[in-house]
């Protein structure tokens, strides 16, 4: 897609009618492409250059995407550019009425032909604050459960003096004399008409002769500010959390931005995450583990009390229903308790000799036989 569509007629190339279905279309093109081929005329300079032409508008009006934007180019151009041309003295496409340059691109802005010529919006009307970021710390269990909380933001903020508007209270604001209001002001150059920003308004459309004293006309001010934040139950370290509206204040009148605070979640000294689980690493003596007993586990909702069977090894996994993180959906995790056998580091002589005399009597399996 290019601005020579502005002056091509594809469908008039092909000798096809605006309505040719894509079985007409390849068919023409087929016998065009047989009849200019450069192998066929070999020294025909105008076939060549028609056979390019032809070869063109195949490869738009074949595919139904381009051919629609095309035809919308068309369209815009008063019904076509085939009969008659572009008048340059007149501003007129043939067959239609005056058109600017300006308004047939600025009929492409939003939508699928957006910036086909390269030109941008000229005027500086309402426009959107910026967003604005900030960090936030918590804690293990704030995460887990989520909380209300606070986050300190040093950012733009509406002027208090003028009320955003820029001038100084009391005093008067007037209409641009330059774009009368507008914004924008139109500059012709040859047969195109283009509009830019007024230079004697930047573009706002107003005349301030008092500027606010307390923001120089700018309407915003820095100020730190600090902001309430819900957390929801079960956020993460490194999630964000959009506030809407609570950015930097639009301009000309245009909504704030948004605050996105990234979450920072401290580590916790005894529980780690394992998606909506937690995991806890509990240890147990080695008569617990060999004779069973019932132990107390902490959570982050108080302790509970968790049955160890006989017999239990190193490294088993026991788990405590719903005992983990809260969902945004549906009950909480659950927590999942790994036991690890302690061994004291020593033993008095009378317990190392009853060890000594237990594995002479019963420890006869080699417990690294298929290790």
């Amino acid at each position: 897609m290019n601005r020579d569509w502005l002056r091509k007629d594809f469908y008039r190339l092909l000798d096809v009618d605006e309505d040719a279905d894509q079985a007409v279309i390849k068919k023409s093109y087929r016998r065009l492409a047989q009849k200019l081929h450069p192998d066929a005329n070999p020294s025909d300079d105008t076939a060549a250059e028609r056979f390019k032409e032809v070869s063109e508008a195949y490869s738009v009006l074949s595919d139904p995407d381009r051919r629609k934007e095309y035809d919308q180019v068309r369209a815009m151009g008063a019904g076509g550019f085939g009969g008659g041309g572009f008048d340059r003295g007149s501003g007129n496409f043939g067959g239609g009425g005056q058109v600017r340059f300006e308004d047939i691109v600025g009929g492409f802005r939003g939508g699928g032909l957006g910036d086909l010529f390269g030109f941008g919006g000229a005027r500086r009307g309402p426009r959107r604050g910026a967003d604005v970021s900030a960090a936030l710390d918590l804690t293990f269990e704030q995460a887990v459960k989520g909380a209300t909380t606070a986050v300190a933001v040093d950012s733009d903020v509406r002027c208090g003096r003028c009320g955003g508007n820029g001038a100084e209270p009391g005093t008067q604001i007037d209409v641009c004399g330059g774009c009368g209001g507008t914004g924008t002001v139109a500059s012709n150059q040859g047969f195109f008409s283009f509009t830019n920003p007024c230079r004697q308004c930047g573009g706002s459309g107003r005349m301030i002769d008092s500027p606010c004293a307390g923001c120089r006309g700018a309407g915003h001010e820095r100020k730190a500010r600090t902001i309430k934040v819900k957390i929801p139950p079960g956020v993460k370290d490194g999630n964000t959390i959009r506030l809407r509206g609570r950015g930097s204040p639009g301009l000309q009148g245009g909504p704030p931005g948004d605050l996105l605070v990234k979450l920072r979640v401290a580590a916790h000294p005894r529980f780690t995450r394992r998606g909506d689980d937690l995991v806890l690493k509990l240890p147990v003596s080695f008569t617990e583990a060999a004779l069973g007993a019932k132990v107390e586990v902490p959570t982050l909702n108080g302790p509970v009390n968790l049955k160890i069977p006989a017999g239990t090894p190193s490294g088993k996994t026991f788990r405590v229903r719903r005992k983990g993180v809260q969902r945004r959906r549906g009950g909480p995790g659950d927590l999942l308790v790994t036991v690890s056998v302690t061994v004291p580091p020593k033993l008095p002589r009378d317990a190392r000799k009853m060890l000594e005399e237990f594995r002479d009597r019963y420890e006869t399996d080699d417990p690294r036989e298929n290790f």
